[in-house]
Protein backbone atom coordinates (compact mmCIF):
# COMPACT_ATOMS: atom_id res chain seq x y z
CA UNK A 1 0.00 0.00 0.00
CA UNK A 2 1.31 3.28 -0.93
CA UNK A 3 0.78 6.67 1.34
CA UNK A 4 -3.37 7.42 2.76
CA UNK A 5 -4.25 3.73 1.68
CA UNK A 6 -3.62 3.62 -2.12
CA UNK A 7 -2.50 0.97 -3.66
CA UNK A 8 1.16 0.92 -5.42
CA UNK A 9 0.79 0.80 -9.11
CA UNK A 10 2.95 -1.84 -10.68
CA UNK A 11 5.34 -0.03 -13.15
CA UNK A 12 4.53 -1.07 -16.64
CA UNK A 13 1.08 -2.15 -15.64
CA UNK A 14 -0.45 0.41 -18.29
CA UNK A 15 1.39 -0.66 -21.05
CA UNK A 16 -0.19 -2.93 -23.62
CA UNK A 17 0.90 -6.54 -24.07
CA UNK A 18 3.33 -7.52 -26.50
CA UNK A 19 1.99 -10.11 -29.06
CA UNK A 20 3.97 -11.98 -31.09
CA UNK A 21 3.80 -13.36 -34.74
CA UNK A 22 6.04 -15.84 -35.93
CA UNK A 23 5.37 -16.16 -40.03
CA UNK A 24 6.89 -18.31 -42.77
CA UNK A 25 6.81 -16.95 -46.13
CA UNK A 26 6.90 -19.69 -49.07
CA UNK A 27 8.40 -17.11 -51.33
CA UNK A 28 12.20 -15.53 -50.57
CA UNK A 29 12.03 -12.33 -51.83
CA UNK A 30 8.75 -10.50 -52.48
CA UNK A 31 7.01 -11.70 -49.12
CA UNK A 32 9.89 -11.33 -47.20
CA UNK A 33 10.11 -7.50 -47.91
CA UNK A 34 6.80 -6.69 -47.73
CA UNK A 35 7.16 -7.97 -44.21
CA UNK A 36 10.01 -6.81 -43.07
CA UNK A 37 9.14 -3.44 -44.74
CA UNK A 38 5.63 -3.72 -42.89
CA UNK A 39 7.60 -5.04 -39.57
CA UNK A 40 9.69 -1.45 -39.85
CA UNK A 41 6.33 0.55 -40.51
CA UNK A 42 4.40 -1.30 -37.21
CA UNK A 43 7.67 -0.48 -34.58
CA UNK A 44 5.25 1.89 -32.90
CA UNK A 45 2.88 -0.44 -31.98
CA UNK A 46 3.00 -3.39 -29.24
CA UNK A 47 3.43 -6.27 -31.89
CA UNK A 48 6.35 -8.39 -32.72
CA UNK A 49 7.17 -10.27 -36.33
CA UNK A 50 9.61 -12.66 -36.13
CA UNK A 51 9.95 -14.21 -40.05
CA UNK A 52 11.06 -17.65 -40.21
CA UNK A 53 14.20 -18.42 -42.10
CA UNK A 54 12.88 -21.54 -44.23
CA UNK A 55 11.11 -21.38 -47.36
CA UNK A 56 9.79 -23.87 -50.18
CA UNK A 57 6.85 -25.79 -50.59
CA UNK A 58 3.91 -25.83 -48.72
CA UNK A 59 4.29 -29.04 -46.34
CA UNK A 60 7.95 -28.63 -45.36
CA UNK A 61 6.87 -24.96 -45.25
CA UNK A 62 4.48 -25.49 -42.35
CA UNK A 63 6.40 -28.73 -40.55
CA UNK A 64 9.50 -25.98 -40.06
CA UNK A 65 6.90 -23.70 -38.90
CA UNK A 66 5.05 -26.49 -36.04
CA UNK A 67 8.68 -26.64 -35.09
CA UNK A 68 9.38 -23.43 -35.01
CA UNK A 69 6.39 -23.15 -32.86
CA UNK A 70 7.35 -26.02 -30.29
CA UNK A 71 10.71 -24.91 -29.55
CA UNK A 72 10.12 -21.36 -29.30
CA UNK A 73 9.73 -21.42 -25.27
CA UNK A 74 12.88 -23.27 -24.92
CA UNK A 75 14.88 -21.54 -27.53
CA UNK A 76 17.12 -18.29 -26.61
CA UNK A 77 16.62 -16.95 -29.82
CA UNK A 78 12.65 -17.02 -29.21
CA UNK A 79 13.09 -15.48 -25.39
CA UNK A 80 11.75 -18.98 -24.53
CA UNK A 81 8.48 -17.28 -25.28
CA UNK A 82 5.84 -18.62 -27.07
CA UNK A 83 4.01 -17.04 -30.10
CA UNK A 84 0.66 -15.72 -30.11
CA UNK A 85 -0.42 -16.59 -33.65
CA UNK A 86 1.83 -18.89 -36.10
CA UNK A 87 1.05 -18.58 -39.75
CA UNK A 88 2.24 -19.41 -43.41
CA UNK A 89 2.17 -17.27 -46.50
CA UNK A 90 1.43 -19.59 -49.27
CA UNK A 91 1.09 -19.02 -52.90
CA UNK A 92 -1.83 -21.85 -53.94
CA UNK A 93 -0.07 -21.47 -57.65
CA UNK A 94 -2.00 -21.57 -61.07
CA UNK A 95 -2.52 -23.10 -63.72
CA UNK A 96 -1.32 -26.05 -60.92
CA UNK A 97 -1.70 -25.85 -57.88
CA UNK A 98 0.62 -27.14 -55.73
CA UNK A 99 0.56 -30.88 -55.40
CA UNK A 100 0.87 -31.11 -51.50
CA UNK A 101 -1.37 -27.83 -50.32
CA UNK A 102 -4.25 -30.10 -48.95
CA UNK A 103 -1.68 -32.04 -47.07
CA UNK A 104 -0.33 -28.80 -45.83
CA UNK A 105 -3.63 -27.34 -44.85
CA UNK A 106 -4.82 -30.29 -42.95
CA UNK A 107 -0.97 -30.21 -41.34
CA UNK A 108 -1.65 -26.88 -40.45
CA UNK A 109 -5.16 -27.23 -38.78
CA UNK A 110 -4.21 -30.14 -36.84
CA UNK A 111 -0.91 -27.85 -35.37
CA UNK A 112 -3.14 -24.58 -34.84
CA UNK A 113 -1.20 -22.83 -37.49
CA UNK A 114 -2.67 -20.55 -39.79
CA UNK A 115 -2.38 -20.17 -43.69
CA UNK A 116 -1.97 -16.70 -45.51
CA UNK A 117 -3.11 -18.26 -49.18
CA UNK A 118 -3.23 -16.19 -51.83
CA UNK A 119 -4.47 -17.78 -55.64
CA UNK A 120 -2.38 -18.02 -57.52
CA UNK A 121 0.20 -16.22 -55.75
CA UNK A 122 1.49 -13.55 -52.61
CA UNK A 123 2.16 -10.98 -55.99
CA UNK A 124 -1.71 -10.88 -56.19
CA UNK A 125 -1.89 -9.01 -52.57
CA UNK A 126 0.40 -6.47 -53.84
CA UNK A 127 -1.34 -5.25 -56.87
CA UNK A 128 -4.16 -5.38 -55.14
CA UNK A 129 -3.20 -2.36 -53.68
CA UNK A 130 -2.80 -0.61 -56.83
CA UNK A 131 -5.57 -1.99 -58.71
CA UNK A 132 -8.76 -4.28 -58.85
CA UNK A 133 -8.46 -7.40 -60.04
CA UNK A 134 -11.27 -9.67 -61.18
CA UNK A 135 -9.97 -11.94 -64.10
CA UNK A 136 -8.52 -15.83 -63.54
CA UNK A 137 -4.55 -14.99 -63.64
CA UNK A 138 -1.31 -17.35 -64.05
CA UNK A 139 1.28 -17.35 -61.84
CA UNK A 140 3.29 -15.77 -64.39
CA UNK A 141 0.42 -13.51 -65.59
CA UNK A 142 0.13 -12.12 -62.43
CA UNK A 143 3.29 -10.99 -62.22
CA UNK A 144 3.91 -9.71 -64.87
CA UNK A 145 0.87 -7.54 -64.21
CA UNK A 146 2.79 -6.06 -61.34
CA UNK A 147 5.77 -5.57 -63.00
CA UNK A 148 3.56 -3.44 -65.35
CA UNK A 149 1.91 -1.53 -62.56
CA UNK A 150 5.69 0.06 -61.61
CA UNK A 151 4.26 1.81 -58.54
CA UNK A 152 6.27 -0.46 -56.49
CA UNK A 153 9.56 -1.14 -58.10
CA UNK A 154 8.63 -4.78 -58.49
CA UNK A 155 10.01 -6.88 -61.65
CA UNK A 156 9.57 -10.65 -62.23
CA UNK A 157 13.21 -11.15 -62.90
CA UNK A 158 14.20 -10.11 -59.25
CA UNK A 159 11.13 -10.56 -57.37
CA UNK A 160 11.96 -7.08 -55.65
CA UNK A 161 9.75 -4.97 -53.82
CA UNK A 162 9.65 -1.35 -52.64
CA UNK A 163 7.60 -1.38 -49.55
CA UNK A 164 7.72 2.12 -48.84
CA UNK A 165 6.96 3.44 -52.78
CA UNK A 166 4.11 0.80 -52.68
CA UNK A 167 2.72 2.18 -49.37
CA UNK A 168 2.54 5.57 -50.59
CA UNK A 169 2.75 8.82 -47.91
CA UNK A 170 -0.60 6.90 -45.76
CA UNK A 171 -2.52 3.93 -45.45
CA UNK A 172 -5.01 4.70 -48.70
CA UNK A 173 -3.89 1.86 -50.87
CA UNK A 174 -3.53 -0.76 -47.93
CA UNK A 175 -7.40 0.26 -47.12
CA UNK A 176 -8.13 -0.36 -51.17
CA UNK A 177 -6.07 -3.55 -50.99
CA UNK A 178 -8.26 -4.61 -48.23
CA UNK A 179 -11.28 -3.83 -49.52
CA UNK A 180 -10.50 -5.62 -52.72
CA UNK A 181 -9.38 -9.09 -51.00
CA UNK A 182 -12.40 -9.12 -49.18
CA UNK A 183 -14.77 -8.44 -51.95
CA UNK A 184 -13.05 -11.42 -53.80
CA UNK A 185 -13.61 -13.76 -50.67
CA UNK A 186 -17.17 -12.43 -50.50
CA UNK A 187 -17.87 -13.30 -54.16
CA UNK A 188 -16.28 -16.94 -53.80
CA UNK A 189 -18.20 -19.83 -52.43
CA UNK A 190 -15.26 -22.40 -53.18
CA UNK A 191 -12.37 -20.67 -50.63
CA UNK A 192 -9.02 -19.99 -51.76
CA UNK A 193 -9.56 -22.45 -54.57
CA UNK A 194 -11.03 -19.29 -56.00
CA UNK A 195 -9.10 -17.15 -59.21
CA UNK A 196 -8.11 -14.33 -57.56
CA UNK A 197 -8.39 -14.95 -54.55
CA UNK A 198 -6.23 -13.79 -50.95
CA UNK A 199 -7.03 -13.78 -47.90
CA UNK A 200 -3.56 -11.77 -46.58
CA UNK A 201 -5.56 -8.86 -45.63
CA UNK A 202 -6.74 -10.70 -42.80
CA UNK A 203 -3.07 -11.10 -41.57
CA UNK A 204 -2.11 -7.74 -42.11
CA UNK A 205 -4.67 -6.18 -39.77
CA UNK A 206 -3.95 -8.72 -37.51
CA UNK A 207 -0.70 -7.36 -36.89
CA UNK A 208 -1.55 -3.48 -38.17
CA UNK A 209 -4.05 -3.92 -34.57
CA UNK A 210 -1.32 -5.41 -32.79
CA UNK A 211 -4.59 -8.13 -32.36
CA UNK A 212 -4.19 -11.93 -32.10
CA UNK A 213 -8.36 -13.64 -33.32
CA UNK A 214 -10.44 -14.18 -30.38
Amino acid sequence: MGRRGKPLQRAGSSRSEQRRFLIYCEGERTEDQYFKGLKQELKSLPVTICLGGDHGEPKSLVRSAIKHKERAAQSAADRYTPYDEVWCVVDVEAPIPHPSLDQALKLAQQAGVNMALSNPCFELWILLHLKRVSAYQTSDSMQTALEKAVDCGYTVQRKHLDYAKLRGSDDARYIEAKERAEKLRTGSAIGHRANPWTNVDMLVELLRQGQVRP
